[in-house]
């Protein structure tokens, strides 16, 4: 059996899994990862101590907050004392830029990742060679819950600049055994090439530019179904289930999200699973969570939506305590069918701060995602233009056909187009406009797909 031929035969671990049959796929690690709740939050515990401990024995910042508020790391003595300690949001990072919350000195920094500073100054983290062990882990844990095993070869379509995404899922998927192919982003056609040349087996990427890859692709003519890519590894953006499941049948692949942010380590936060495909696990080894009331601050009751909030318990060199994500989800205790007994957070589809207040409606990008989904001849490609007119908010949803539903017909067109705008009313409680966009008329990206464009003072 050729090398190729001997990776597509480990499809047979996800054929497994999609036939529901999860209890031999592969654990990373699984002493951490199966281990009963109580020994996870102890674990936890021990760590948050000495996390907090260490922060404000070595960053000023955190000292002098936690002064202010009386309290003192010795006060820490359960998880839920965690509440007692300031929160953390990126305006602390901005302010301190670029070192301001670092906890070792410089020359233990091995590597320095950055946010790209487009709404102001840019955020800095730093790794010593400690957070970077813990990074590679949490990478090959999540890598290995996709269905990603030692010996695949894996195609990195993220750049390789500032960005954690690239440096991290390239890090880790090595650290789990794999071959790494750095292609980087941009250049569609070279990396279609290569995932032949090289018997590419796992793609990672952008959910929309694995989607961009595919359509150019089978323009080029080329088989996706007999190609030896079998896994897609996604982040950096949202994946909604009808783009993942379109993403599966036209790639033949299976396809999962993984989450983090650059503020707490980077990806690696939490990853899907192929027996929870709407959850996903957090490595809470790692990472204590809470979700509180975004409005408040308060802590809501488990499995009830609210704004996640992390706290690092293994970071050295750029400690930070309850960072305030913004980001919108419920995290449940439960065991999953994979046999991990880790929490799970539902994927993040929508932001405290991505919500837009229309005419005194709030609207989130994912209500409007939800609904283009449900409508055939539709892509999942879409804009949402938001201005005053005459002293009144107006949106306008920019919304792409599949060839097959573009017609020369202005009756039909309209037609369509006002049915898509009462299914967003209906939805939305708000009337918007739709223009309806050519196939490929809306621009495509290698990076995080930009679905809003604000243009109101």
């Amino acid at each position: 059996m050729s090398a190729v031929a001997d990776l597509t035969a480990k499809g047979a671990a996800l054929a497994a899994a999609r036939a529901g049959n999860f209890a031999d796929l592969p654990v990373y690690d699984r002493a951490r990862e199966c281990a009963p709740r109580e020994e996870i939050r102890a674990l936890q515990l021990e760590k948050l101590k000495a996390q907090v401990a260490w922060t404000y024995e070595r960053v000023a910042w955190y000292r002098e907050r936690m002064d202010a508020l009386g309290v003192a790391p010795g006060d820490i003595r359960t998880l839920e004392d965690v509440q007692k300690l300031p929160f953390t949001d990126k305006s602390v990072l901005r302010d301190t830029f670029p070192y301001g919350l670092f906890a070792v000195p410089l020359d233990e920094v091995v590597e320095l990742h950055a946010s790209s500073g487009t709404t102001g100054k840019p955020i800095v983290v730093g790794y010593n060679a400690h957070d970077m062990d813990v990074w590679s882990d949490c990478i090959a844990r999540l890598a290995q819950m996709a269905g990603v095993v030692p010996g695949d070869r894996v195609q990195m379509a993220f750049g390789y600049g500032m960005f954690t995404g690239g440096f991290g899922l390239h890090y880790g998927c090595q650290k789990l055994g794999c071959m790494m192919i750095p292609a980087g982003s941009g250049n569609t056609e070279r990396h279609i090439a290569m995932i032949g040349d090289y018997g590419t087996t796992v793609l990672i990427a952008t959910p929309s530019y694995a989607l961009h890859l595919c359509e150019v692709g089978e323009r080029l003519g080329f088989d996706w179904e007999a190609s030896t890519l079998r896994v897609g590894l996604f982040g950096g953006e949202p994946c909604p289930p009808g783009l993942k499941a379109e993403i599966e049948e036209r790639m033949h692949i299976v396809c999962t999200d993984n989450y983090g942010l650059t503020e707490v380590m980077g990806p690696g936060v939490s990853g899907e699973c192929l027996a929870s495909r709407d959850m996903q696990h957090i490595a809470e080894d790692h990472f204590l969570w809470e979700v509180v009331d975004p409005e408040t601050g308060e802590p809501v009751g488990e499995g009830e939506m609210g704004e996640l909030v992390l706290t690092p318990l293994d970071k050295q060199a750029i400690p930070v305590l309850r960072y305030r994500t913004h980001d919108l989800t419920r995290v449940v205790c439960e065991p999953c069918a994979c046999g991990r007994t880790s929490a799970r957070m539902q994927k993040v589809r929508a932001r405290c701060d991505d919500m837009l207040i229309i005419r005194g409606t709030n609207v989130f990008p994912s209500q409007v995602e939800d609904v283009l989904s449900g409508i055939q001849g539709v892509t999942p490609h879409y804009r949402i233009v938001v201005e005053t007119v005459n002293g009144l908010d107006r949106m306008t949803v920019h919304v792409e056909l599949k060839p097959e539903a573009f017609s020369d017909s202005y009756q039909e067109m309209e037609d369509l187009r006002r049915s898509i705008e009462e299914r967003l009313k209906g939805v939305l409680l708000v009337g918007v406009r739709v223009k309806l966009v050519e196939p490929g008329g809306i621009e495509r990206t290698t990076g995080k797909a930009k679905h809003v464009e604000d243009l109101r003072k």
